[in-house]
């Protein structure tokens, strides 16, 4: 009878998984989902383990999460795998920290649900400021990968959004100096056009923003990408090994309501200007647009 009790939180679960699919396949999803994976470190102290301990349950996670954003249809997912300000950590924990990154990046390669998935792989950031070894992993995995389209992954790493934007404006300043580009052309559109990953195309603008841990701030991610689009954001407590898949359903549900407010809010208020307007009015723009055709 014992077993039987404790089989129903998981069958529960499994339940409610199936549910939260079902909801958020039947409206738009996101295109762009960008993931602050915070809480690794915390974790592993929750539990009495060392730190990289927490980063490796972290990378598990990583990968399940591409898998559930290839199933409900994202084109794109990027993710926060280290920041400018992590380079103040120990040495220690760096160097295990990139030795995992590195080893993630050789698995996708010769992974067959890369391939299948059709996934390509961008690293966006300072990446000069890698050691060697990771840097020849990242140009492999982005050589490997570059010939697919469908779904795209890019992992941030030794990023600042901030640094970002002023190595943009470096590189356009330099193009303006030497003739390059037109200072009267300049644009959003050029800017993005020289924000991260300049190899080939700008990132698309940010549709949600999840950040694990607790925390309800964005820690200079994407800044232009996110916040010139005012994309949703949804914030939750679990650390991000305990990332669980109704998590991330939840988080694509968020998006889909606040899309579905900003439609209504635009259906009232069209409908609030056309009664303030008044027959005379309607008639007046009716017969307008008539002379222009």
């Amino acid at each position: 009878m014992s077993l039987i009790f404790r089989s129903i939180p998981r069958i529960v679960y499994k339940g409610y998984e199936r549910l939260l699919t079902q909801e958020v396949q039947s409206e738009k999803v996101p295109r762009h989902v960008a993931i602050i994976m915070d809480g690794n470190r915390r974790y592993a102290r929750k539990l009495g383990q060392m730190t990289s301990y927490g980063h490796r349950r972290g990378a598990d996670v990583t990968e399940s999460v591409m898998e559930w954003a290839c199933e409900i249809g994202v084109e794109y997912l990027t993710i926060y795998a280290f920041s400018t300000e992590n380079f103040n950590r120990s040495d220690d924990e760096k160097d295990k920290l990139f030795d995992l990154i590195k080893l993630k990046f050789d698995d996708i390669v010769v992974d067959e649900r890369t391939h299948e998935r059709k996934m390509r792989v961008h690293a966006i950031g300072d990446i000069d400021k890698l050691p060697e070894s990771l840097r020849e992993s990242i140009d492999n995995v982005e050589l490997v990968t570059s010939v697919y389209d469908k779904f795209n992954l890019n992992v941030a790493i030794a990023y600042g959004g901030r640094q970002e934007i002023v190595q943009a404006v470096k590189e356009i300043a330099y193009k303006v100096e030497t003739g390059e580009i037109d200072p009267d052309t300049i644009d959003e559109e050029t800017i993005s056009d020289h924000l991260y990953p300049s190899k080939s195309a700008a990132l698309p603008d940010v549709d949600l923003i999840i950040r694990t841990g607790g925390d309800e701030r964005v820690s200079n991610f994407l800044p232009w990408q996110a916040n010139g689009s005012e994309c949703a954001a949804y914030f939750c407590a679990p650390f991000w090994p305990e990332f669980r898949k109704i998590d991330f359903l939840r988080s694509i549900r968020v998006y889909q309501s606040r899309m579905r407010e900003k439609h209504q809010r635009a259906t009232i208020r069209a409908a609030q200007f056309l009664k303030a307007l008044g027959k005379a009015e309607i008639e007046e723009v009716r017969q307008h647009s008539k002379v222009k055709n």
